[in-house]
């Protein structure tokens, strides 16, 4: 396990669509320790491989016990959506800002667990807004391209950056 150095936009990486993972291998297995360990380093609640510069389908989130802890999920796809909300959004390779993102309530997302099991997460509030902001990732869109407003941080806000 390792900590890996997050990429800042505007690094072009942040802007590729990522490839599927075609199998789980003992590197993808390493990949999602590496992005748990990154992650709350940085005190983050999510991240998405292109972050750290690899360009697959892979994410990690920790939105708290009460969300379910960290879940890890390859391959991940929205199957539902309902709802809207309006609210912030931080993120580890944007530092220093947020911004008031309109997002979808509550969303279903299926994909693989690091067994190559299909797991299915229903997410609402902070876990739909941390789910679609990294699957946001993974088709090269940050949640600056979506916000209505951007702002810079006071510094203790940066600790809910996802």
């Amino acid at each position: 396990m390792a900590i890996r150095m997050i990429v800042k936009d505007p690094d072009p990486v942040l802007r590729e669509v990522c490839k599927p993972v075609p199998k789980i291998t003992p590197n993808i297995i390493k990949l999602l320790d590496d992005m748990a360990d990154t992650m709350y380093d940085a005190e983050g609640v999510g991240l998405a491989a292109p972050q750290i510069g690899i360009l697959k389908r892979v994410i990690v989130m920790d939105c708290g016990e009460e969300q379910g802890g960290l879940i890890e999920l390859i391959n991940p796809e929205i199957i539902e959506k309902e709802g809207e909300m309006l609210g912030p959004e931080g993120c580890l390779s944007i530092p220093g800002f947020s911004g008031d993102v309109k997002r979808y309530e509550r969303v279903k997302v299926k994909g693989l667990n690091r067994h190559g099991e299909e797991i299915v997460i229903e997410g609402t509030e902070l876990l739909s807004r941390c789910i679609q902001h990294e699957v946001d990732h993974l088709n090269g869109v940050l949640y600056t391209d979506l916000a209505e407003s951007v702002y810079r941080n006071e510094p203790s806000k940066e600790r809910d950056e996802a």
